[in-house]
């Protein structure tokens, strides 16, 4: 192996003493440098165009993102809208609903409901099922634990406060109780 890296250098020893008195060899030289540095050019040319294309890809993921989830913070206002809604809804009497002036305000304050819903569903808004389900931790938060000899351990039983998905994103989980093992 010494050997060959001897003989190599004495090889590039004599081909410069000859090349210093042949500008053939001198311009064959310089051709090689040239080409040498005009690869290398390309290959970073090359790179720096998909640096350029992969920065601008995530540039449109993330305006992307960024569109569709802009509302997010206005969504999760409007939850608490829609919680005054449905408790206030829950809290009237069989006896208010009868009154005639009273339904109508009724009527009214459903008809709000119903166009909250429909404004939540038209933004990908959705409730999240829980009563009956299994405990998510993605997106239930359980406030505790009921003993329950109808429901498996690890089951929801109630809920205290709906949860809310806006398309893939958890906006808010919901509160709920979970079954254990009665004692």
């Amino acid at each position: 192996m010494i050997e060959d890296e001897k003989l190599h250098e004495e090889a590039e020893e004599l081909r410069e003493e000859t090349a210093e008195d042949s500008p053939e060899l001198q311009e064959h030289d310089r051709i090689g440098e040239l080409e040498a540095a005009l690869e290398e050019a390309n290959s970073k040319a090359l790179y720096a165009a998909a640096e350029t294309q992969n920065v601008r890809r995530r540039l449109e993921a993330e305006k992307q993102q960024a569109a569709t989830y802009a509302a997010t913070g206005f969504a999760r206002d409007m939850l608490a809208i829609k919680d005054h809604l449905d408790r206030a809804l829950a809290a009237v009497s069989d006896e208010l609903r009868a009154d005639k002036t009273a339904s109508q305000f009724l009527a009214g304050i459903e008809a709000t409901s119903r166009e909250l819903d429909a404004v939540f569903q038209r933004n990908g808004i959705t409730r999240i099922e829980s009563k009956g389900e299994a405990l998510d931790p993605h997106k239930h938060q359980a406030m505790m634990e009921v003993p329950s000899a109808d429901a498996e351990p690890g089951t929801i039983v109630d809920e205290m406060q709906a949860g809310y998905m806006m398309k893939d994103r958890l906006l808010r989980p919901a509160l709920v109780a979970v079954a254990k093992t009665p004692e």
